[in-house]
């Protein structure tokens, strides 16, 4: 729910500051990143973080705007990129941008990986974890360390005829929210969730 406190930063469809912070006593937030990065570092964070595919088109427009004028708004920088894009497809123009820099402010997908191993960690035998995602980033991720979790290497069998993985998978493919799901609730629609079970 954080998502939709304005003043959290989160939402270009709110006024807020340009914060992004989801731990209020870190030290960067996205007006740092807007206002301070280089053209370079701002391209990647789109690009790496956001899936932008015009990402190098609006970081030099981003650092090029901000010499006469600092971004320290959320609704700022939203209509300051809606302004530079011709048409407008099913998302906002801003959309993937502020997905980048709330990601790399929250450094999110390295938590990700760290909170979902040591879960599986912790997981009883037999126990069953279930992650749901919102993004291609996040699913691949999930995807990859079920994967990883779920097969025996060459050199573990080596070392051990009788080794075990430490996962099965239960799902093969992640499960989706059905169109009646979606038309409740429309944030559910980029949705997945993969199973997997202790062995």
């Amino acid at each position: 729910m954080q998502l939709d406190q304005g003043e959290k930063g989160f939402s270009f469809s709110k006024e807020g500051p340009l914060d992004m912070r989801m731990d209020p006593t870190a030290d960067v937030t996205a007006a740092d990143v807007i206002n301070t990065w280089p053209e370079k570092k701002l391209g990647e964070i789109f690009r790496d973080y956001g899936e932008e595919k015009k990402w190098g088109f609006f970081a030099k427009a981003i650092v090029e705007a901000r010499r006469k004028q600092k971004f320290y708004t959320t609704t700022q920088l939203a209509n300051f990129i809606s302004s530079i894009v011709k048409g407008r497809g099913k998302l906002h123009p801003a959309t993937l941008i502020f997905q980048g820099l709330r990601i790399f402010v929250n450094h999110e997908l390295e938590s990700l990986e760290r909170g979902l191993c040591k879960a599986i960690e912790k997981l009883a035998p037999q126990g069953k974890i279930g992650v749901i995602s919102f993004h291609s980033l996040e699913d691949r991720i999930v995807k990859n360390v079920f994967k990883s979790a779920s097969t025996v290497t060459k050199e573990q069998k080596k070392q051990a005829e009788s080794v075990m993985p430490v996962l099965k998978l239960l799902t093969k493919k992640p499960l989706i929210p059905t169109w009646n799901e979606m038309k409740k609730n429309a944030r559910a629609r980029s949705a997945k969730l993969r199973f997997a079970q202790k062995n």
